[in-house]
């Protein structure tokens, strides 16, 4: 069985690409790279293909015809990575707003202390951001406590989008079910894994805005994600999740 699959969705990229695919490549535990294009005007995807001659074992890329959405991707990339056989599967920005560094923690909150679900978390000590303007600080914090009041969720950072899942995590929850594309499919996955019974742990990260490329951020998206939260609760009345038994990995 591979072992670790990063995946990382992309639309005009390409000022970050090439340095994010090499501090992946990089790093002291080995990862494999799947970049899930969007069909950038840019020529992200030219680039990945050009620096698959460096790493055609380790590096993939899935090119779509236009921006299908964040959720969309992950769910195409989750798909590779059950029919592929890897075992720890992580979703990762291409703009070095997560740490490539932190994969290690996260591959090892999971392989080595047996969580389902290892999340890379910005308000599990404090609020660890940097270079966002307050307003966007605290309408991601607030976001948080509010998906905690709606669904009693125990997760600090219930947005984050820097996480490691156990395969059995995707197994279980069929992605193909989860009915946010944007950045409520975030909360979703979490939700669901989390209704499910899965062993969910939050890793202290120092989450650092985008310096190159702009960001995808949109007050449509919180948007989403206030109104969606409620209607994931209320629809998860009325719906059964089978408990799972956390192995250990």
């Amino acid at each position: 069985m591979h072992k670790n699959l990063v995946i990382i969705p992309t639309y005009n990229e390409k000022d970050n690409i090439r340095d994010i695919t090499s501090a992946v490549m990089d790093l002291a535990v080995p990862f494999d790279l799947l970049i899930i294009d969007d069909g950038s005007p840019d020529g992200t995807a030219e680039i990945v293909r050009e620096l698959q001659a460096q790493w055609p074992d380790k590096l993939h890329l899935v090119e779509r015809a236009g921006k299908l959405g964040l959720g969309t991707a992950y769910i195409r990339g989750f798909q590779y990575a059950l029919d592929h056989g890897y075992e720890y599967v992580f979703e990762m920005d291409a703009d070095f707003s997560h740490n490539p560094q932190d994969l290690i923690a996260l591959y090892r909150a999971c392989a080595e202390e047996g969580a389902d679900m290892a999340i890379g978390s910005r308000y599990i000590k404090g609020v660890n951001v940097v270079n966002w303007p307050m307003g966007r600080v605290l309408m991601s914090y607030f976001a948080s406590i509010y998906v905690r009041l709606i669904t009693g969720i125990p997760i600090m950072d219930t947005t984050a989008g820097f996480k490691c899942y156990h395969r059995s995590v995707l197994e279980t929850i069929d992605p193909e079910k989860i009915s946010f594309i944007g950045y409520a499919f975030q909360i979703e996955m979490k939700f669901t894994a989390w209704k499910h019974g899965f062993r969910i742990v939050e890793v202290p990260i120092i989450f650092t805005e985008r310096a190159k490329g702009s960001s995808k951020m949109s007050k449509g998206i919180f948007k989403e994600a206030v109104f969606g939260v409620l209607e994931m609760k209320i629809r998860s009345l009325f719906r059964k999740y089978e408990p799972h038994r956390s192995l250990s990995h």
